[in-house]
């Protein structure tokens, strides 16, 4: 694996979802593994699970993190190549990412999207750049479309919670919220799940449909109670429009994730990233019930990115 910032740089899933249980077990059975190498976190956005998760799976592996928050204590960047920078845009991306290679082995880097201008953010523009000038590998701690790391820790979840011969139902549930969210971490868990050996399902109202290259081989239903009958596992997780890109579509049908809908399922093991509006998008007494899993996919979070960086650390040439 050189980076990881999507599912396609990932050449044996199972393998690494299985390595990722595996490092589980066993936290620091390589901890010298990254002794002397550096890990750089670069953050454009707020984070908790993902920047703590990271930071902790570098140090049980031995290395040593630096973390910058660029928006407040860095430069403002200019992307743009051949840019006349007399404007409020202070270091070229190309000078700041190739800087930041000479301090670091690995570069991990947080952008999220503007929600404005659909071709920007799915062009990935900063994930591009920093690709382009750093020299380094770069593991994405959610782009603008994407949260492969998020994903591996969903799907080392499911299995870990999952024991019977047949396919699992998953159903991902589009999910009320007072603001318009990116697609990225549906887009990643349906990328993720689409390749998985499980019966996956998206639900959502109309005019949230998710872009068609995120949801090949994925059922699509618009009503959620058809959508969660004898479901196994539910993913919660609130997206604005991708075709009226960023908008949020009036719904007038209640998604709000309740016990009474719960009733509909297989008795579903209930999922969610975090950080989760509670009330709003799902309810307390699901959050907090004996099903559901999202402590333990926050937990996972570590030993995913632990086995990402233990495949770069073992595959790069230092």
């Amino acid at each position: 694996m050189q980076n990881f910032i999507s599912i396609a740089d990932v050449q044996d899933m199972e393998a690494l979802t299985n390595t990722a249980l595996s490092i589980k077990k066993s936290p620091f059975g390589q901890a010298d593994l990254g002794k002397h190498k550096t890990l750089g976190l670069l953050f454009l956005n707020p984070s908790l699970r993902t920047r703590m998760s990271t930071q902790k799976a570098a140090m049980n592996l031995g290395m040593q993190v630096m973390v910058l928050n660029i928006q407040e204590e860095g430069w403002k960047l200019e992307m743009q190549d051949g840019a006349v920078m007399n404007g409020t845009t202070v270091e070229h991306v190309k000078d700041a990412a190739a800087v930041m290679g000479l301090y670091c082995d690995i570069i991990g880097i947080r952008c999220f999207p503007g929600l404005v201008s659909k071709e920007a953010d799915y062009g990935e523009v900063i994930l591009k750049k920093f690709l382009q000038y750093c020299h380094q590998p770069i593991i994405s701690l959610e782009s603008a479309t994407l949260h492969p790391l998020q994903s591996l820790a969903d799907w080392m979840t499911i299995k870990e919670n999952w024991n019977h011969s047949r396919k699992p139902k998953v159903v991902l549930t589009w999910a009320p919220h007072i603001k318009a969210l990116p697609q990225a971490v549906p887009n990643s868990f349906s990328e993720w799940m689409c390749k998985a050996d499980v019966d996956f399902t998206i639900t959502h109202p109309p005019g949230y449909s998710l872009a068609d290259s995120f949801t090949k081989g994925a059922t699509i239903v618009q009503k959620q109670d058809l959508a969660l009958q004898d479901a196994d596992f539910i993913y919660i997780k609130n997206w604005s429009s991708y075709e009226e890109y960023g908008a949020m579509p009036t719904v007038n049908d209640n998604w709000l994730l309740s016990n009474e809908k719960l009733a509909l399922t297989n008795n579903a093991k209930i999922m969610h990233c975090l950080p989760v509006r509670r009330n709003v998008e799902v309810t307390d007494t699901v959050l907090d019930s004996e099903n559901s899993l999202i402590l333990q996919q926050a937990e996972n979070r570590v030993f995913a990115a632990q086995a990402v960086l233990q495949n770069i650390l073992t595959n790069k040439v230092f």
